[in-house]
């Protein structure tokens, strides 16, 4: 499945190239406009999705679309044995890099390169996934959450946060007059990137949400589905079991 939705929108373009590439682009202004654009919130829902995973004290975690990698620091706070953050940009990778070594997390957390949907590890190898704000960037949704599923043990969760819209008013109305014109004026102006956060509504709008979202994983077998609306809805918390 795809939303059919890229980026820079060209011919003869894949979405996975071309969100590798704005990516790049955006990569040293990406932490910035992250907190900025969330008013800090991002931090939070992290921690959230975080605290989920707690239950079921995984020793091996693996951070899907890691970018700069905030989820995986967040996850120390689960004391995991070892962290893996994937991600196609080396431009968000090498920024991530230069991060864990000033936190002091570069022995816990490896920062790789990798496409999430080929991941380069085996079946049922993995503990716990995280997935922030990424899942929608997938070229293929069902192939991309397919090959999580397939490297996460029997039993083993995953939680995946992405930008959603709140349903009540006056908060929705507020929202989609955000979303829509502050949101790409402030990120254009802050990455120099045109399209990218033009894109991260359009991207969004298409997405599916809440129990459409839960069916779709379904499809590709998880047992357990959970969603749980943050912020208002605002943003989306998943959990899903294998």
């Amino acid at each position: 499945m795809s939303t059919n939705i890229s980026p820079y929108n060209r011919e003869n373009s894949s979405k996975k190239g071309e969100v590798k590439e704005m990516f790049d682009n955006i990569a040293g202004a990406y932490d910035t406009l992250n907190h900025t654009l969330t008013f800090g919130m991002d931090i939070w829902w992290r921690r959230r999705a975080i605290s989920m995973l707690r239950p079921y004290e995984p020793k091996v975690l693996v951070d899907m679309a890691t970018g700069t990698g905030d989820f995986a620091l967040a996850a120390r706070r689960i004391n995991p044995e070892k962290v893996i953050g994937i991600d196609l940009s080396p431009g968000m990778l090498e920024i991530g890099r230069k991060k864990m070594k000033e936190k002091g997390a570069d022995q816990l957390i490896d920062m790789v390169l990798g496409d999430s949907e080929a991941i380069q590890m085996d079946d049922n190898t993995v503990d716990a996934m995280t997935v922030g704000f990424g899942v929608r960037n997938f070229e293929n949704l069902k192939l991309g959450l397919s090959e999580m599923r397939r490297v996460l043990k029997p039993g083993k969760p995953a939680v995946i946060l992405e930008p959603s819209f709140p349903t009540t008013f006056p908060l929705k109305q507020l929202f989609q007059f955000y979303f829509r014109f502050i949101t790409p004026l402030v990120g254009r102006f802050v990455s120099g990137d045109d399209a990218a956060y033009t894109y991260l509504p359009e991207s969004v709008k298409a997405f599916p949400h809440g129990e459409e979202f839960l069916e779709i994983c379904r499809e590709v077998g998880y047992k357990k589905v959970k969603y749980v609306p943050l912020t208002g809805g605002i943003c989306a918390l998943y959990l899903l079991e294998k």
